[in-house]
């Protein structure tokens, strides 16, 4: 099976009923936390620090309310200056592009994490029936790869630092880490929910790159603005395919497969 036929096949699971009614979950649970961030967010210390840069970027004297938090002393600082006022500027922006690509990752992946074991289940009932899901891991386990996954990202990001000035490269930079947290748990979430830790030993030492490329796609679609509402399911109905496929390789079990080709 090609990679064009994984998608097709992916794609009219995803468009059936019951996927349908998995991919609403994704976008109501979005909507409420924007919603209740939007609100958190429109305070005093958003609104007062804009008007507090625009002032001295135009040369204005910048009053300062004595209850005002205590950065607003340094960024009046340093804002004084053509270029401490541009690197605030500049690094100002890239922490909120990366606070949002984090966030947007966060919640992806929050959602696959809940949603995986139901999704896969009814493509295994529908097309993999003859193939045993045995699954691995812990309670404890998920918990283990989240907090190593993170504090592996943290240290990309420190390291790739001097990166983040070069134009066009930083982009790159920026995602490198946060990818490398994608990877790790959806990927973790979806093979073991389906394979023995043997299993998972055997098919990712062989087929690793190729599950390292579709995971690299699924994040690159899941940074286009709203796809990625809707798309995380996707991610596990097309990831959980790959590792079924070869599942059934190394079982000599193909039958599935083909007869899902075929109709």
């Amino acid at each position: 099976m090609n990679e064009v036929e994984l998608v097709n096949i992916s794609l009219k699971d995803f468009f059936t009923k019951k996927m349908l009614k998995f991919a609403l979950l994704p976008l109501l649970f979005t909507l409420l936390v924007m919603y209740i961030l939007f609100f958190s967010a429109a305070g005093y210390g958003l609104e007062n620090l804009d008007i507090m840069i625009t002032q001295v970027q135009n040369g204005q004297n910048v009053i300062i309310d004595e209850n005002a938090p205590f950065y607003y002393d340094w960024a009046n600082f340093l804002l004084q200056y053509s270029i401490t006022a541009w690197l605030v500027g500049f690094l100002v922006y890239t922490v909120g592009i990366i606070f949002i690509m984090m966030f947007s990752v966060f919640l992806t992946l929050v959602i696959i994490g809940f949603l995986t074991p139901f999704i896969l289940k009814v493509i295994h009932k529908r097309h993999y029936s003859s193939l045993p899901m045995s699954g691995h891991g812990s309670l404890l386990s998920p918990l283990f790869i989240l907090i190593k996954s993170l504090f592996v990202m943290v240290f990309l990001f420190i390291i790739l630092i001097p990166l983040y000035f070069i134009p066009f490269i930083n982009i790159i930079a920026f995602n490198i880490p946060i990818y490398y947290f994608f990877h790790k748990l959806l990927n973790y979430d979806v093979a073991s929910t389906i394979l023995s830790n043997e299993e998972f030993n055997v098919i990712y030492k062989k087929e690793k790159n190729s599950f390292r490329i579709r995971t690299f796609l699924l994040y690159m679609l899941s940074l286009v603005p709203f796809i990625t509402l809707f798309s995380a399911v996707f991610f596990v109905i097309y990831l959980g395919h790959g590792y079924f496929i070869e599942l059934g390789k190394i079982k000599g079990n193909n039958t599935a497969i083909d007869k899902f080709l075929n109709n």
